[in-house]
């Protein structure tokens, strides 16, 4: 019966079907590019990065509707161009990159929301930030498998250098003048994985995907080739169990993928055997 409940909405509904394959696709290729912004200390850039698309996407809705090649072709480029600007100000000033960052999402936020409501359309303005994982099509769910694919065979060909950048840049700079490379290709990465999924579960809701998971799996291993699977199949049982809570509660699909991925943080947060609540207290005890 319990068996029955966790497949049959996924076997009876094509539109199940296609939210948990772009999903799990989604969860596979993000979660991972969160475990290398933790190490690199880049947290908070998936949540600056995810409000910079809106501008570009809301400028790709506004004049072409809801075309998945406009909208990921302009929030790219929004992504990418407010990822470029933060590096050159860094530069330039002395600022530091995310400092730059975080001044720049707020504009970014609210120039997608006024193009938005100056086309006169704001109902849709909830679709790019909460998205929906239940209306993924064809043409979106085609998207996600084949930035999933693009993004493990790229992570897969700068893992190396992507690494050593992460724990030993100086090393690295010593070595071998990939490093910028890497960075380069990993920040497109994101910025590619965060336009693709807004388009599923939401501008907003993305970037929980993305970093949950890999957050969660920090207190579970300290290493790099287990962290990676970890955060992986965390977000992949996340897209699992919330689209069957967002089913048969009658939920948002977004926010329900989201909430389970914190609540898996919660858990590791406090039982984890890596620096776990639980386990420091132990230590402490045993001491």
């Amino acid at each position: 019966m319990t068996l029955d409940l966790a497949w049959s909405p996924f076997a009876e509904f094509a539109f199940m079907r296609r939210a948990l394959l772009g999903g799990v696709a989604l969860a596979c290729s993000a979660a991972p590019l969160g475990v290398f912004l933790i190490l690199r200390r880049m947290s908070l850039i998936g949540d600056a990065i995810a409000h910079g698309i809106l501008p570009g996407a809301a400028l790709a809705f506004w004049m072409f509707g809801l075309s998945l090649p406009a909208l990921t072709l302009g929030g790219l480029t929004a992504g990418l161009g407010m990822a470029g600007a933060a590096a050159w100000v860094s530069r330039r000033t002395g600022l530091r990159e995310d400092a730059s960052l975080a001044a720049l999402y707020p504009i970014s936020l609210a120039s997608g929301v006024l193009l938005l409501g100056l086309a006169g359309r704001k109902l849709d303005l909830l679709h790019l930030l909460f998205g929906s994982a239940l209306a993924v099509d064809a043409d979106t769910l085609s998207g996600m498998l084949a930035t999933a694919a693009f993004s493990l065979l790229v992570l897969a060909l700068i893992y190396r250098a992507l690494a050593l950048d992460s724990l030993d840049p100086l090393f690295l700079r010593s070595v071998s003048r990939i490093g910028p490379l890497a960075h380069a290709g990993f920040l497109t990465l994101v910025v590619l994985n965060l336009v693709i999924g807004f388009q599923a579960i939401g501008a907003l809701m993305v970037v929980g995907l993305m970093m949950l998971p890999a957050a969660a799996a920090r207190f579970w291993s300290r290493r790099l080739p287990v962290l990676l699977p970890l955060a992986a199949l965390l977000g992949a049982l996340c897209v699992w169990l919330g689209l069957l809570l967002s089913f048969y509660a009658s939920l948002p699909s977004g926010p329900c993928i989201v909430l389970l991925a914190g609540a898996f943080y919660l858990i590791s947060v406090v039982a984890g055997p890596v620096y776990g609540l639980l386990r420091s207290r132990a230590s402490i005890q045993t001491v």
